[in-house]
């Protein structure tokens, strides 16, 4: 099954997660099919916090992909932020 889930990356306490299309089998860091975006939770100022390629997202899961739950709660978040 295919999944879109956070990556974590940065350094110890300083977290930056890549959001990525993956096979569900695959570990959080490792292989992944494609980028989609990227949430930093430590942003500061006009730092971005979120961002994501919305024509990739819904490509992705026209394709049968799932997303998971802290996933689609940034999505939606940033959707009701836009709004």
């Amino acid at each position: 099954m295919v999944v879109i889930r956070l990556a974590r990356g940065g350094s110890k306490k300083r977290p930056f997660y890549n959001i990525v299309v993956t096979d569900s089998r695959s570990r959080r860091d490792g292989r992944f099919i494609e980028r989609l975006g990227y949430y930093n939770p430590m942003a500061a100022g006009q730092a971005v916090k979120f961002q994501i390629a919305d024509e990739r997202l819904t490509h992705w899961i026209g394709q049968g992909a799932q997303m998971s739950d802290t996933v689609a709660r940034l999505v939606k978040q940033a959707k009701k932020a836009a709004a």
